[in-house]
Formats: C-alpha cells, structure tokens, sequence
C-alpha cells in the first residue's frame, strides 16, 4: 500500500464537505498557489480546502481525556431512580444491568452492558490506538486501523441507548400515579462522555494513518 501515490504527489486535494477533487492550491506548481497562511477554497462549494484536520491530534486527545474524565462519574453515580409506594432504587449502569437481568430481561441486560460499557471503553481503546499510532508515523497495520476508525464511526451512536432508556421509561411511568421514575446525574455524564467521543473521533483526521514520519508534522 505504501507503494501507491498520495494525492500530495499527483496534484490534487479533496473537500472533506461535497468531495471533489480538484487541483491542489498548496502545491507549489499550481498556477493558483496559496501561500503560507492563506485560504483556498473549494470550487464548487466554497468550503475551506486543507490537506489534514488542523490540530487533529491535540484537538482529539482533549476531547478523548474530557471523554474519559466523564465517563468515570457516569459509572460511579446513578443514572436512574424508580420509585414506588413501598421501595426507593437508584441504579447505575452496572446495577441496571444486574437488576434487568435477575428480573427476567436478560436480552435487555446484554443490549444495555455492550452499548453502555462495552462500547464506550472500545471507542476508548480505539481512539487511542490511531492517536498514538499516527503521531508515532508506524506503518502497522495501516488498512485494519482505517476499518476501525470506520467501524467506530458506525457504532458511536447506539453508546446513547442508555440515555433514550431512562427518556422512555420516564414517559411511560408518568401515566402511572403509583411509581415514579426519573433521571439522576449520572445520565448527563453519560450523555456527555458520548458526545465528546464522538466529537473526538470527527475531530480525528484519518488521513493521518497513511502519514508517514517523513510526512508528519
């Protein structure tokens, strides 16, 4: 794979809004050459054209540890409390889980652990990995890293199965005058720690994985 040409080497850079390839303006061949701190743009949408994220590392790495500082408080504080005449629970995630699962919704219990601890910590584990690995320039494994950077992409979303749980049953248990269910403070740290890693991950560039050392800044 190494062996391909980049698009630095024919010429050409892509908009990362409507995709079109078009002559690079940063190439020093190009009649059009923007100069050191000035901005091409693309031709057919006008977005700002720029041949990596700037500050992608830094920009993901805060968001990636702001990710992780939430998701400690998500775990360790409840997230729910139900109420009923005779009986008060506050749950966390994990005590959640036990309860649907001693009370007959095992297939619910399993949904609720992998997209609320299992995928939250391989996003973790993910991210991290094509951090360190981009900024260290290795060529390991280069197309597998790219499948997981899409593969995180794809799943970042369903981490908020949690959050649209407690919204659900908050609603439904309104129509019940006996019990009562609401939301505690872990959900916002919960809901926080998905949004900043998904923020984390856009802000990744993963054009970086194909970065060599001789090419990274």
């Amino acid at each position: 794979m190494s062996a391909l040409p980049r698009a630095s080497d024919l010429g050409v850079i892509g908009c990362h809004v409507c995709r079109l390839v078009s002559s690079d303006p940063f190439d020093h061949d190009h009649p059009d050459h923007a100069g050191h701190g000035d901005v091409a743009t693309c031709p057919r949408c006008g977005s700002a054209l720029h041949r990596r994220k700037a500050a992608s590392y830094s920009r993901s790495w805060a968001l990636l540890i702001a990710a992780f500082m939430m998701y400690i408080p998500a775990n360790l504080m409840p997230i729910m409390r139900t109420a009923s005449l005779n009986d008060i629970d506050d749950n966390t995630i994990l005590s959640g889980v036990v309860e649907l699962w001693t009370k007959g919704s095992p297939d619910l219990a399993v949904i609720v652990f992998t997209a609320s601890i299992v995928v939250p910590m391989l996003k973790f584990l993910v991210l991290g990995t094509l951090l360190i690995t981009s900024q260290r320039g290795t060529d390991w494994a280069r197309p597998q890293r790219a499948k997981l950077y899409r593969l995180v992409e794809l799943i970042g979303y369903w981490s908020m199965l949690d959050v649209f749980v407690v919204s659900l049953l908050t609603a439904l248990v309104r129509f019940n005058v006996l019990s009562l269910v609401e939301p505690l403070p872990g959900v916002i740290f919960f809901g926080l720690t998905v949004v900043l890693t998904m923020f984390a991950s856009m802000t990744f560039d993963p054009r970086l994985i194909w970065d060599g050392r001789e090419t990274h800044e």
